[in-house]
């Protein structure tokens, strides 16, 4: 009888033990929280009435708020994207100009439950001039530059699609007069900002297929263009398809008549080469040809 007790005993233990291991382990997630009161503000540094894209910095203040949110998820719309528990952030974009951006938050909830908001902005990013750009233009304030004359090629003509004066290099001492006596001042502010000046003596050359966008007409040679006043140069990356092996792939813009030494009808002007004393510049002419011009400090 004893032993029947144990054996008895010893199957309700066994069953017991199969039922325990095969009992499924529960988990519980908590309550489901979809964010909810999403908002979204981007405010950029130094928009007002006369910049209204912002100071050129690029800065851009990002607050997010929703309630039940975890963290969230922060495309800036440049194609990069970054988690932000807080919701606050500085973010700083990078590209040169004026570029407009997607801003989409997803606020995330309990189990991965997103709710989602976006926000388009535009922002200034002011291209920065390559400190030795600067340095040697203005020698750190302001320096006055003149037609190399002496040097082989400063002044030059070639196709559209290339750097080089492949059609005319002139030879050093053998242009007009006038285009010698020009002074060019580079100089400028605290904020590295470069302005232009010329004194043309009262006179300035022209190519022949430009002189009517100076109003004037005939062909090369001098006339009493008006070059006057300080101007601030735009610069930028080069747009020419230029490489590092014969461009600097900086050029800049100069507003109205676009004038540097001589007149072209162009206004943008690449450095091809830099020194400390020298500058080689690019410039498309009105008649589509590429002009070269080197110029030296006085």
């Amino acid at each position: 009888m004893i032993t029947k007790i144990k054996s008895l005993l010893i199957i309700f233990l066994v069953t017991g033990i199969g039922f325990t291991a095969c009992k499924k382990t529960e988990y519980s997630l908590g309550d489901l929280k979809t964010p909810t009161n999403l908002t979204l503000t981007a405010v950029v540094a130094g928009v007002d009435a006369s910049n209204p894209n912002g100071n050129g910095s690029g800065a851009v203040a990002i607050t997010t708020t929703a309630d039940k949110a975890i963290t969230y998820n922060i495309d800036f719309g440049d194609g990069k994207t970054q988690l932000v528990p807080s919701g606050v952030i500085n973010y700083k974009y990078t590209t040169p100009g004026i570029g407009t951006y997607t801003i989409t938050v997803n606020a995330i909830g309990t189990a991965g439950i997103i709710s989602s908001i976006s926000k388009k902005i535009s922002v200034y990013v002011a291209f920065v001039i390559p400190a030795n750009i600067i340095q040697s233009l203005t020698n750190g304030s302001s320096r006055v530059w003149v037609t190399d004359k002496n040097a082989p090629g400063h002044v030059g003509v070639g196709p559209s699609d290339q750097f080089s004066p492949i059609w005319y290099s002139a030879d050093p001492n053998t242009r007009s007069a006038c285009q010698y006596d020009d002074e060019i001042t580079f100089s400028k502010d605290a904020s590295n900002n470069i302005f232009m000046s010329i004194d043309s003596k009262g006179s300035a050359f022209s190519i022949g297929a430009a002189t009517a966008f100076y109003g004037t007409s005939g062909g090369d040679g001098c006339y009493a263009i008006d070059v006057s006043g300080n101007k601030k140069l735009a610069f930028m990356g080069s747009t020419s398809g230029s490489t590092a092996a014969n461009s600097t792939q900086i050029q800049f813009v100069v507003p109205g008549n676009g004038f540097v030494n001589f007149g072209t009808g162009g206004n943008t002007y690449e450095i091809l080469t830099i020194t400390p004393t020298t500058v080689q510049l690019r410039n498309i002419g009105i008649d589509g040809n590429a002009w070269y011009q080197k110029l030296i400090i006085k």
